[in-house]
């Protein structure tokens, strides 16, 4: 077992962002938490977040043998069993530290797990019901966030909101660069199904859903200059990306989205968050 092959194992960027947007969801709620909260909240998602990895790799250990020949289960870097006992402590830190915020945030928590497994196991053969189920689990930490304090609000809806959109037409588009191992599993994803330029224009589309969406909440008066400057510039970066991928949606130009893709929700993520800060 290599401890830099357990850190890769959990992806520790994708884990970050979904632990930030637990505290951002606090943040914009404008609810009544303490930072013992927050950091209940931020391990919560963290720590899921980083079980659903693993589990993904134990589940995907053939297909990464053809598309991700890199990632640590294949390479044996770290072992199945440990790949196990790894994944039990993690959903173990995730589900314990939710039930100290309370009975609401534990049963989402719950079902953040679940839905995780259940993507992992079987449901991401069906192609695009497994894209909504990776986007809404992109979409519940904000919610999670905003249990936290007991007030949901209309603008953390919207955040959601535009997080599954953003999130779907990611996956679509990842769904472009995995197609050679995703026919070994018999995934049905909509560039094996219907053809790259299809999936290509269909996840095009979910990142301009994303871009009206995240107007909402300055069409409703709820945001200030910062949301408007930081958001702004994170649309600019998803309109680029759409009209990239549409216009041409072979692998490398897709590889080359989907990451950038990761990069504008982390700066889209930090736009929120200055929003609830001082906005």
């Amino acid at each position: 077992m290599r401890v830099d092959g357990l850190l890769r194992l959990v992806r520790p960027l994708n884990s970050f962002m979904i632990g930030l947007a637990v505290i951002v969801g606090i943040v914009v709620s404008r609810g009544a938490a303490g930072p013992l909260q927050a950091l209940f909240g931020f391990l919560t998602g963290f720590s899921i977040s980083s079980y659903s990895m693993v589990v993904n790799d134990y589940f995907d250990l053939e297909v990464d043998r053809i598309n991700a020949p890199q990632r640590p289960l294949v390479r044996g870097e770290v072992s199945i069993p440990e790949a196990k006992i790894l994944a039990s402590v993690l959903l173990l830190i995730g589900l314990s530290s939710s039930i100290v915020t309370g009975l609401a945030t534990f049963s989402l928590a719950l079902a953040f797990s679940i839905i995780s497994f259940l993507y992992n196991w079987k449901f991401k053969e069906y192609g695009m019901l497994g894209n909504f189920m990776v986007a809404a689990s992109m979409a519940i930490p904000f919610i999670y966030g905003a249990l936290i304090t007991g007030r949901i609000t209309l603008l953390v809806l919207s955040l959601a909101l535009t997080a599954f959109f953003a999130g779907t037409g990611r996956e679509i588009i990842k769904d472009i660069v995995d197609v050679v191992g995703d026919k070994v599993r018999n995934v049905r994803t909509i560039p094996i199904v219907y053809g790259e330029r299809a999936a290509g224009r269909f996840g095009a589309s979910f990142f301009l859903l994303a871009v009206v969406s995240s107007a909402i909440p300055i069409l409703l008066g709820e945001v200030g200059p910062v949301y408007v400057i930081l958001i702004g510039l994170t649309d600019v970066i998803f309109i680029a990306l759409a009209a990239l991928i549409a216009s041409n949606p072979e692998k490398d130009r897709a590889y080359m989205v989907k990451k950038a893709a990761l990069y504008g929700m982390l700066l889209g993520l930090i736009g929120y968050l200055l929003e609830g800060l001082i906005g």
